[in-house]
């Protein structure tokens, strides 16, 4: 079969996802233990020690906004604008150093975004600079360029459904017409909010608290993503 035919049979076989809407952290890249190093390295310097793990239980899918008040009843101190300049650029520098991609995410967002013909986007509850720069680092920016979305630019960041329907409405796609793919209850219940249809990403363990929070599949290899979307 010639490639152009290929690439119609591509289409078809998705028909029923117009668009496919990813978030970025653990989803795109691994990022989330090198984030929640430096938070906890962090916290701890403040007052409030935390193991790694336990530091992921409670930031995986949040902001540190988020839980502002809980630091600060931890910590004993304000948690100041001061402090969180100095996280994100900690932060970054250690993203800069360590990020990797997910495994065989490459694969995946190539097949993705010529099955839909470019209808892929990010719409991540991370700051633009963070997300831009961990998609460079890994060789995912093409991919993205011009529909990338962050929860800090919206009037309600996740687990409102404000960045998902952004990025649908960019994409010209009724947001019941877009799949997204997630991996924390968060953003799990922004994606349903929105009224897309969400696969869970989970490689360690069930994923069955992402079933019970709504996600119409769980699954634990990125190479099996497009499968499930025809």
């Amino acid at each position: 079969m010639r490639a152009g035919a290929l690439a119609v049979c591509g289409w078809r076989c998705l028909v029923k996802f117009e668009a496919v809407l990813f978030d970025c952290d653990g989803v795109l890249v691994d990022s989330e233990a090198i984030t929640n190093g430096i938070l906890r390295d962090m916290l701890e310097e403040q007052g409030w020690t935390l193991t790694l793990q336990e530091c992921m239980d409670i930031f995986v899918g949040n902001t540190v906004m988020d839980e502002q008040v809980q630091i600060e009843v931890r910590t004993g101190q304000p948690l100041t604008h001061a402090w969180l300049m100095s996280f994100r650029e900690r932060r970054n520098a250690a993203l800069d150093a360590d990020i990797q991609a997910i495994a065989n995410i490459h694969s995946t967002v190539s097949q993705l975004y010529d099955l839909t013909r470019g209808r892929i986007a990010c719409a991540s509850g991370a700051d633009r600079f963070k997300i831009e720069l961990m998609l460079q680092k890994v060789g995912l920016a093409e991919y993205f360029e011009g529909r990338i979305f962050s929860g800090h630019e919206m009037p309600r960041s996740k687990p409102f459904p404000d960045v998902y329907l952004a990025a649908a409405a960019h994409l010209g796609v009724d947001p019941r017409r877009c799949a997204v793919v997630e991996d924390t209850i968060t953003g799990l219940t922004a994606g349903v909010a929105a009224g897309a249809t969400v696969f869970a990403y989970a490689p360690h363990g069930s994923g069955q608290h992402l079933l019970d929070a709504g996600a119409s599949r769980v699954f634990a290899d990125m190479a099996d993503l497009p499968g499930l979307l025809r």
